[in-house]
């Protein structure tokens, strides 16, 4: 069984739809992926055929890699209500309200993402992790869930998406590395710019920067996309919706769109595939 971790430099930075892109390649290749992010806190859910709910960007990675989406594909959704109070969804189903006052038991919900990773597992032959926000949210790192938790628990092998488009992509890059925590770092393998405007080859000094500095591989960049794809790790529920009857056809044509236009910016896909099947000795 192979596995990749996507992580990103932070919320927005393209993680969903990369990963929804690598399941869309990986189909094509007969690989037989399937979505996974242990921890997601999106106001944008989608309620799956038995009834259970999780994030809707779950459920878009599912159409991309050919799969329904289902309940283990994000085991823990957090649905924030307003007033300081956020619903837990645990396995899809309701569990409570929790609250600075009466807080998340985050021991058990990594035991609920591993255990859901594990029944994936067994099941497909490649599972593509999204995680969530930062990795390096110092003041909740401790209690991580679906980042430094998930990598320290599973040893599952990371690459880092960064956003071009918001600027300072490049020490967005490297503090992440940096900051991640000296346990899980040689788990980082490579990053991929994302958003860039232009000609790419004006980046390669920085690039080559980056590549000394941490060890990791620049994967390439992908190019500013205008694509319709929700918001996660937000409490966006509009910026990014799809709209229209059929949701899930106007969601397949931009992922093979964007799928397509990886393969043509040379994103380097064997790398990708070649570290999920790496065993982890962090």
């Amino acid at each position: 069984m192979s596995r990749i971790l996507v992580l990103g430099t932070s919320s927005g930075a393209g993680k969903t739809t990369f990963c929804a892109m690598l399941c869309r390649y990986l189909a094509r290749r007969g690989l037989d992926p399937v979505p996974f992010k242990g921890l997601n806190l999106s106001l944008n859910s989608y309620a799956t055929r038995d009834g259970g709910e999780i994030g809707i960007g779950q459920a878009f990675q599912a159409w991309s890699a050919g799969l329904e989406p289902e309940t283990d594909m994000n085991p823990v959704l957090l649905k924030p209500c307003g007033g300081g109070v956020t619903q837990l969804v645990l396995n899809g189903r309701p569990s409570q309200d929790v609250s600075e006052s009466r807080p998340m038991d985050r021991a058990d919900a990594l035991e609920q993402a591993a255990r859901a990773f594990s029944r994936l597992s067994e099941k497909h032959g490649f599972v593509v992790c999204e995680g969530s926000g930062s990795p390096v949210e110092l003041n909740i790192m401790d209690g991580d869930v679906a980042n430094v938790g998930l990598m320290r628990r599973l040893g599952i092998p990371a690459i880092l998406v960064g956003d071009i488009e918001r600027g300072g992509v490049f020490a967005a890059i490297y503090g992440t590395w940096r900051l991640i925590p000296d346990d899980v770092r040689p788990l980082l393998k490579g990053f991929v710019i994302n958003r860039f405007r232009g000609d790419a080859s004006i980046l390669s000094d920085g690039i080559e920067r980056i590549e000394e500095l941490t060890g990791m591989k620049c994967l390439g960049v992908l190019p500013y996309m205008d694509l319709r794809f929700p918001e996660e790790d937000s409490l966006s529920d509009s910026s990014g919706r799809l709209e229209g009857g059929d949701v899930r056809s106007a969601f397949m044509a931009n992922v093979d769109e964007l799928t397509d236009t990886a393969e043509r910016c040379g994103l380097d896909f064997e790398s990708i595939v070649g570290f999920a099947e790496e065993r982890s000795s962090a």
